[in-house]
């Protein structure tokens, strides 16, 4: 299983470094000395904890939906809404990630879809395409 160091995980929990030594130091998030001294997070330990963390961000958006069938909900804020005569564009930034959908501009209305709203991204796709980086 791959280690990532203090600053990679920080980078992919979109967090500060700080907040992972943190994490760390609480015992919230194990890591593992390496030769050298230097701090590391075990890739294992850390889907861990990203889904464990991700099941607390979700209380957040916890509301009036009463069921869903999308399971892949993303809490956000609004950042952007364009509209036109008939659709509209809203952008979601959701942790680290921008998730952008496309509805009728009557839905976005209806929603009051405007930046700053703290808004629910579900996504339901047959398509998911993953992808490695080099590291």
């Amino acid at each position: 299983m791959p280690a990532y160091r203090i600053s990679e995980v920080a980078a992919l929990l979109g967090v500060s470094d700080d907040t992972v030594r943190r994490w760390a130091e609480t015992g919230k998030l194990p890591t593992v000395k390496e030769p050298g001294a230097r701090l590391v997070v075990d890739g294992e330990a850390l889907a861990e904890f990203a889904v464990s963390s991700a099941a607390d961000i979700s209380r957040v958006a916890d509301g009036p939906i009463v069921a869903e069938s999308a399971r892949n909900r993303f809490p956000g804020i609004v950042t952007r809404v364009v509209r036109d005569r008939v659709m509209a564009q809203v952008e979601i930034l959701a942790g680290t990630f921008r998730v952008v959908s496309l509805m009728s501009r009557e839905a976005a209305d209806e929603l009051g879809l405007e930046p700053g709203v703290l808004a629910v991204a579900a996504v339901k796709s047959t398509n998911v395409v993953v992808e490695l980086p080099r590291r």
